[in-house]
């Protein structure tokens, strides 16, 4: 898909938000579209969702199956969850039992199936961005393109972004993600479309940045504290979230003498476990070490930072 010399504004005579644009990506592509708020990121999503449509210039080989995913789902609407996602199925051109399939292994998928009766504008943000996951993936998208899609996901869903999109460049599609959150660490090989000042700037994947993930806890009063010093360091804070301590490991017994032989011994005495041989989460990593309930994904080489998630 390309986007050829691309100009848009909103009015007549208002100001031009994008001004001659030029990018291109292919099937098996994901773009990563960057920039301050403001800048026109929402703006490039939806003229290549097809949403807009440019002042001047042209958008060319867009897929015909496109999913799209705005920022803030417009939940107030008069239907339920299931009756939603129905209607949707079959403006994307499913009908009879595909819809019903289609329906029924996203709503299990994402965890929708108590939600199956609630009207939509009962839902909570998260669940309410779930439903707009699901609308998107009903029937499967040559082009996926997700406006924040991370915002008020739980930790599981937000787990699930990065795997719906492996699953759409698997199938041979493309897809287009902004994100504030600093979620994007875990879309490796993506290109990054940086917008700023109503132009575009396409930069090809890099290789790989090192990333690792490394769980750390630190006591509860020093969680902020923490986690400002690791954004100030520079690196990406996932998620905060409760620790729960594990059982106290067992020492074993200390070794006596020999044990007297008997006319009917009974079986050996079972060795205890190392109490200092504990499980290690994450990876190690050659820097300072940050303190430890967070999870911050780390650069390997200097760079700029990206905005820190909560």
């Amino acid at each position: 898909m390309r986007l050829e010399d691309v100009w848009l504004r909103y009015h007549r005579r208002g100001p031009w938000v994008l001004r001659g644009a030029e990018v291109r990506f292919g099937p098996g592509e994901v773009a990563v579209v960057l920039g301050r708020n403001g800048v026109g990121k929402s703006t490039l999503l939806q003229l290549a969702a097809g949403v807009l449509r440019p002042t001047r210039g042209r958008v060319v080989d867009r897929p015909a199956a496109v999913g799209w995913v705005p920022e803030r789902f417009p939940a107030d609407q008069p239907f339920t969850v299931g009756g939603y996602l129905t209607g949707m199925g079959r403006l994307a051109g499913l009908s009879g039992p595909a819809v019903d399939r289609a329906v029924r292994h996203w709503v299990d998928r994402l965890g929708l199936a108590r939600f199956h009766g609630v009207r939509l504008p009962e839902l909570s943000k998260g669940t309410a961005q779930k439903v707009g996951l699901a609308q998107a993936m009903l029937r499967p998208p040559g082009l996926l393109v997700l406006d924040e899609p991370w915002e008020g996901l739980d930790a599981a869903a937000r787990e699930l972004v990065p795997e719906l999109i492996g699953e759409v460049l698997a199938g041979g599609g493309a897809a287009l993600v902004s994100d504030h959150r600093g979620e994007t660490v875990r879309l490796p090989g993506a290109s990054r479309w940086t917008v700023a000042d109503g132009t575009v700037t396409a930069q090809a994947p890099t290789e790989s940045a090192g990333i690792a993930v490394v769980e750390l806890a630190v006591p509860a009063a020093g969680v902020a504290d923490a986690v400002a010093r690791l954004r100030a360091a520079g690196h990406h804070v996932l998620r905060v979230r409760d620790h729960v301590a594990p059982p106290p490991a067992t020492r074993p017994a200390e070794a006596g003498p020999p044990p007297v032989a008997r006319p009917d011994p009974g079986p050996p005495a079972v060795a205890g476990t190392d109490p200092d041989a504990a499980p290690v989460a994450g990876a190690a990593i050659p820097a300072s070490p940050a303190p430890a309930g967070l999870d911050a994904g780390v650069p390997a080489r200097p760079g700029p930072p990206a905005e820190a998630a909560r």
